[in-house]
């Protein structure tokens, strides 16, 4: 799954925050990375069941800053992540 979220989510910890709750989630491997256009690009692999559970918290959770919107793609995992990093 890949999905930009845009809104005021850079410069206030959410890239973190999406790490820790992808780890919480556990069974996640992927990334969140900041875009030039300030989106936050989140990739997540995984049991489909978990990355819904992180594009929900995405969505709806208690994220840092403000989330206007959340736009995702979901895709074949290609095995190319070990971990959740941030980017």
């Amino acid at each position: 799954m890949t999905a930009w979220v845009r809104g005021q989510v850079q410069g206030v910890g959410f890239r973190w925050y999406t790490r820790a709750n992808a780890l919480r989630i556990g069974g996640l491997d992927g990334f969140a990375l900041n875009l030039d256009d300030g989106r936050v690009q989140v990739v997540a692999e995984g049991p489909r069941d978990r990355c819904e559970q992180l594009l929900e918290w995405l969505r709806t959770g208690d994220t840092p800053g403000r989330v206007d919107g959340v736009t995702e793609i979901w895709g074949t995992p290609r095995g190319e992540y070990r971990g959740f990093s941030v980017r």
